[in-house]
């Protein structure tokens, strides 16, 4: 444990009793050099701890030069042993090293991800070799605890340092290390760890050369054994003699928050309840404050209730630490844990709701605190840029999800906006595009959802490989994206994207890359797919002043092309194909009205006569406009009036010419008459019921409020429906209730009250099928019309009994029969 002048301090990594046992060790010791588990390349930075703007929690970052996604991180929480010991040494002055592997050993391997040192029990075979017991839970079950993690809070994250002078500080340290050295014994060390290990014994060798008197060492406690251990400088020097070729790295600080220590994938410490350890940590453990640090914690979440609309009182906070404290002595546990106290809050704050307790685990047990880094740190050129457009556009970084809500034609909601869509270009998605909670057709508005996470300083860190600020880098990366680009689709997203964040240097060359590719993409669908994109480009890049002129050739060129090529590409589609092309059908159909400048009258409103309805012909009636809508109503109509497929692979499936007589009668080019000719035509017998079942469906897709305005339609549906042989009915059956259940729920109700009234001919409805007509006894219904009278307030007494009812008959109007009506 202790030699000559070296004192190793054995520790559990983001453990709050560890953090307080460690601050009293070196109270004690008054050590004249701190060495701690860490990354040496960090030495220079470790003086930025003891800054005003240094708030934990923080992290160091460490990455490779030629390749920053090879990054790793080293999290650091108030309640880190690892930090108490940093800021001990910087407020005394004390030189502080770390003596861990250096990083530009493990990024050589390719072992970004890993975090030496960040595991929430003490590093052993798990932690540091991936393989082996958990050290905690042989310890616990040695105790004969089940629990492993209510066992370490007991013995060590609840006890507080001994206030007693004579007490010994080292003490916890001397326990520790005598149980990590019983479980090395029994287990194995992966090749890893050894190599750590050889590497700090060096460190503490080349400390002690140094001619430092009094040594701290802080380090993961399953490392104790092995530092301690009489080993040569020969066979650390023979270790270490494998490692790889380092490579040339970066070193800085980044803030780090709660949520990011809780997690235990990717760049995540393991904790489970970090806030909670933050509340032992800097109010006192239980044993320390006894009830007045559950007191505390109990008042946070009586705070948090109310804020969120909970009835909750001082009398609620007075009895749940009472219940914890009493759930505490019932389990045996000397002081009420984490599940005492959460037990209680449910039991008494929240009513035994998972839901309110939920609520508490998220914001407070894990928490959402971001810590802060000052402004002398070391950062990349485009992180400082990022940081002042933040401060000038006024928009903090926050780990808690918010709504923003921009207009556009303000100064300051466009520099946002343009800000928010450079960075996702970059792969910083700090804000996503979010729904509006305000119902607005207008281009100047755009809904955001804001959320920062701490691993986008890793990918600010590649970013910066294009440009030393914002815009020059998501230039580079959108003109690095448009020469790699291999479809259609994805530079007309580009386009859009590079509009929308404001990038006009980017434009020459993606704007090169799209039309050489669209000038030899002949696929239809890409180019049904590419449209709406340019559409939504030229259309937001009017409201931000962006020249798009270009884009609008472009634009119009690939809708020519599509009218051209849309019919050909509809002939031989099997069911899922058609669907999506219905999709790109009901997309193209939008872009196109939006580039469409000239009026319904300009595109040949009407000139498609019935008689033409059956035709197959590229025309019908007049030629068609030179208009792009007009000649997109051409493309409609070529579809429409196609004959349905004879056999598999042949012909234009129902569902998309059904589409386009939809989109043919929306846009005014047929009315409703011809609409129900050609409905009619399909519903023959002559068709296949699932090619005219795919026809309704595509007909009605959307909207099906047209059956409630025109009862002819319904009509002939309702005939054809009813004539359905029973052979095919089960095959036709899963379309139509596809297609009925996509209709509003007022629509599907009207119609099946329609239906059920009786015919939607207008005849009067005949008798139900099975059954016989019977004439209705006047006499027997004439008997309770003056008991109705009365009832109905019309006044009169019952006529008595033999007597005809025919005044009072007389007083109440008949109304009509309701399925004649129908």
């Amino acid at each position: 444990m202790s030699g000559a002048a070296v004192t190793l301090l054995g520790i559990r990594h983001h453990g709050p009793g560890s953090a307080r046992a460690v601050a009293a060790a070196l109270e004690h010791l008054q050590p004249d050099a701190v060495l701690i588990e860490g990354p040496p390349e960090a030495d220079a930075l470790v003086g930025l701890a003891a800054e005003p703007g240094m708030v934990p929690p923080v992290a160091l970052l460490a990455h490779a030069v030629d390749d920053p996604a090879q990054a790793a991180f080293w999290p650091f929480a108030a309640f880190s042993p690892e930090w108490v010991a940093i800021r001990h040494a910087t407020d005394r002055g004390v030189p502080v090293r770390f003596i861990d592997l250096p990083a530009a050993y493990g990024l050589a391997q390719g072992q970004g991800a890993e975090v030496p040192g960040g595991t929430s029990a003490p590093e052993g075979p798990t932690a540091g070799s991936g393989s082996g017991p958990d050290p905690i839970g042989q310890l616990a079950a040695a105790a004969g605890h089940t629990d492993s993690e209510a066992w370490w809070e007991d013995v060590v994250e609840h006890r507080a340092p001994s206030t007693d002078p004579g007490a010994d500080a080292l003490a916890p340290f001397v326990a520790v290390a005598e149980a990590m050295t019983a479980l090395r014994e029994q287990g194995t060390t992966g090749p890893r760890d050894e190599l750590r290990e050889a590497y700090m014994r060096q460190a503490v060798r080349a400390a002690r050369r140094a001619g430092h008197a009094r040594i701290a060492v802080v380090c993961g406690a399953w490392h104790v054994p092995a530092l301690s251990a009489g080993t040569t400088v020969a066979h650390d020097r023979a270790l270490l003699a494998g490692l790889p070729k380092k490579v040339r790295t970066e070193i800085t600080w980044v803030p780090w928050t709660h949520r990011r220590l809780s997690q235990h994938t990717g760049y995540g410490a393991g904790i489970d309840s970090p806030g909670w350890y933050h509340h032992l940590f800097t109010n006192g453990a239980a044993g320390a404050g006894g009830s007045r640090g559950l007191a505390h914690w109990m008042t946070r979440v009586a705070e948090l209730l109310r804020a969120e609309d909970h009835p909750v009182s001082s009398a609620h906070v007075i009895e749940a630490v009472r219940l914890a404290e009493t759930l505490a002595a019932m389990r045996g546990r000397p002081l009420a844990g984490l599940a005492e106290t959460l037990d209680a809050v449910r039991s008494v704050m929240c009513d035994g709701s998972d839901v309110a307790l939920a609520l508490v685990r998220d914001r407070l047990v894990v928490g959402d605190a971001l810590g802060e880094v000052p402004e002398s740190a070391p950062t990349v050129p485009l992180q400082r840029d990022l940081t002042r457009l933040q401060r000038s556009l006024r928009l903090k970084p926050e780990p808690e999800p918010r709504e923003l809500v921009l207009d556009l034609r303000k100064e300051n909601d466009a520099a946002r906006s343009l800000l928010l869509h450079r960075l996702r270009l970059l792969g910083v998605d700090w804000g996503s595009p979010a729904r509006s909670t305000v119902n607005s057709t207008g281009t100047f508005r755009e809904s955001w959802r804001l959320r920062w996470q701490p691993e986008f300083a890793v990918r600010i860190a590649v970013a910066a490989q294009w440009g030393t600020t914002v815009e020059s880098a998501a230039t580079g990366r959108a003109v690095e994206q448009a020469a790699r680009a291999t479809a259609l689709p994805q530079l007309t997203e580009l386009v859009e994207h590079c509009l929308l964040a404001g990038l006009p240097a980017a434009l020459p060359a993606v704007m090169r890359a799209l039309a050489d590719r669209a000038a030899l993409d002949t696929d239809v669908v890409q180019l049904a797919e590419a449209l709406p994109a340019l559409v939504r480009a030229l259309r937001y890049g009017d409201v931000r002043g962006t020249d798009s002129a270009a884009l609008e050739g472009v634009a119009h060129g690939l809708a020519d092309r599509i009218c051209v090529g849309l019919p050909p590409a509809c002939v031989g589609l099997d069911a899922e194909r058609a669907g999506v092309l219905r999709g790109h059908l009901d997309s193209v159909h939008t872009a196109i009205g939006l580039l469409e400048t000239d009026g319904p009258a300009a595109a040949g409103e009407g000139e498609d006569g019935p008689a033409a309805a059956g035709e197959d012909g590229p025309t019908e009636g007049t030629a068609p406009s030179d208009s792009l809508g007009g000649r997109w109503a051409a493309t409609l109509r070529s579809l429409a009036r196609r004959q349905p497929p004879a056999a598999a692979g042949t012909g234009i499936p129902g569902l998309l010419r059904g589409r386009a007589t939809r989109l043919l009668l929306d846009g005014g080019r047929i009315d409703s008459a011809e609409a129900g000719q050609r409905l009619g035509l399909v519903l023959s017998h002559a068709n296949h019921p699932a090619d005219t079942a795919g026809w309704v469906e595509g007909f009605l897709a959307g909207s099906g409020v047209l059956l409630l305005h025109d009862p002819a339609l319904l009509g002939l549906l309702d005939r054809w429906l009813s004539g359905v042989p029973a052979e095919v009915f089960t095959d036709v059956l899963p379309l139509l209730r596809r297609t009925f259940s996509a209709l509003e729920a007022g629509v599907r109700r009207t119609v099946g009250e329609r239906v059920a009234a009786g015919p939607l001919d207008g005849t009067a409805p005949g008798p139900r099928p099975g059954s016989a007509a019977v004439e209705p006894d006047v006499e027997r219904a004439d008997a309770a019309l003056p008991v109705l009278a009365l009832l109905l307030g019309l006044g009169g007494a019952p006529a008595p009994a033999g007597s005809t009812a025919t005044t009072t008959r007389a007083r109440i109007p008949r109304q009509t029969d309701r399925r004649s009506a129908g």
